[in-house]
């Protein structure tokens, strides 16, 4: 399980495709994942992998992504150079600062407009219509793997906008967004579990 405070970011070193996934290698310029095992969950972009090998010197970390993970995600645009935000695994008695986070990745949502507010980055992005139940107005949404708060709610465009501070903005590659990015995206899944429950319920006393 993750928090979404990511704790930075780290470059995309090499990539080589195998039959049904890809294996990327990734640098550990700041020591996120000094002591990272064969085996261990880290938050990539805000979907979990398992580390796959680990090489000492220079420090790199490879993980093994799925063709269905890669159908999914941001991580089939990948290039070598690119920046990616990491996130470790939580641990018993860490303080969750964000909201409980799983890594596993609904798909894709578009930024459709961006713009600066002073040194805050605000952001609309076009989300899936029969996900739009699952968002709500001061809820929250996982994006990259950051727990954001979500700002605005639009049902007509389907859309929501959230804001970054300029310490989150630091921390991540949101900062090199442009028009058209896609982002993945983690709904909370106690929402979903009560909008699906409400519905199921609802469904039931119509029958």
């Amino acid at each position: 399980m993750y928090t979404g405070i990511v704790l930075g970011t780290e470059q995309v070193c090499s990539m080589t495709e195998q039959q049904g996934y890809r294996t990327i290698w990734l640098s550990n310029q700041h020591g996120f994942m000094d002591d990272v095992f064969i085996g261990a969950s880290v938050a990539v972009d805000g979907t979990c992998l398992t580390v796959t090998q680990i090489q000492p010197s220079p420090s790199q970390i490879a993980f093994d992504i799925s063709d269905q993970t890669l159908s999914l995600t941001s991580l089939k645009d990948l290039n070598i150079g690119d920046q990616v935000n990491i996130e470790r695994s939580f641990k018993m008695g860490m303080e969750n600062g964000g909201h409980n986070l799983y890594g596993h990745i609904e798909g894709t949502v578009q930024v459709i407009a961006l713009s600066y507010l002073g040194e805050t980055l605000h952001l609309e992005l076009a989300v899936p219509t029969e996900k739009m139940k699952y968002l709500f107005h001061k809820g929250f949404i996982g994006l990259h793997g950051c727990s954001l708060t979500i700002n605005q709610i639009d049902p007509t465009r389907s859309s929501i906008a959230v804001d970054l501070i300029p310490e989150t903005l630091r921390l991540t590659n949101f900062k090199t967004l442009q028009l058209g990015a896609k982002l993945n995206y983690e709904i909370d899944q106690h929402t979903r579990v009560l909008v699906d429950t409400l519905e199921a319920i609802h469904q039931r006393q119509n029958k």
